[in-house]
């Protein structure tokens, strides 16, 4: 298994252990096509609607930002399929991890500790760029994917609007 690899099944698992503390459900695209790498659903959690939402999961080795924003480079098709309008909305996560693998992940008996996060933005009507390769996508930090983050985007799209 390469790095990348390595640092896609972790964002994955993350991003289910997130979800699975929230009370949500995940589920699998069989082909990613359209920029989508995984699904969370409300189910019957309560929330009349039964709210979605649909992850391109990215997963980078970076320092804890010092700036309020992330700066990520994303595929300029990654772009363009989470910018347009979609029945089901969309969003950029991107799991931050140290440089060393053997940093990732702490356990004993009493816990189990995966280092740095994850943070989330909508580009929902983004504009169309002109790069032909990669845009720089700007991440609020304060965007954090954790289980009260989620909650409250699955809330807001139960209510009718937007992550």
């Amino acid at each position: 298994m390469t790095e990348n690899d390595q640092k896609e099944e972790l964002s994955r698992a993350y991003v289910q252990a997130v979800a699975a503390t929230a009370g949500f459900a995940i589920y699998k695209p069989s082909i990613d096509d359209e920029s989508i790498d995984m699904g969370i659903s409300a189910g019957s959690t309560g929330m009349e609607r039964r709210p979605r939402v649909e992850l391109q999961l990215k997963c980078t080795a970076a320092e804890a930002p010092a700036e309020r924003k992330i700066s990520f480079p994303l595929k300029l098709k990654n772009y363009d399929d989470l910018r347009i309008e979609s029945s089901v909305p969309r969003i950029l996560v991107v799991m931050l991890v140290p440089e060393k693998v053997s940093d990732w992940l702490t356990h004993s008996e009493t816990e189990l500790a995966v280092r740095r996060c994850a943070y989330w933005v909508s580009l929902l009507g983004m504009p169309e760029s002109q790069n032909r390769s990669s845009v720089t996508v700007a991440i609020p930090r304060g965007n954090l994917f954790s289980v009260d983050g989620l909650r409250s985007i699955m809330s807001r799209i139960n209510d009718g609007g937007k992550p």
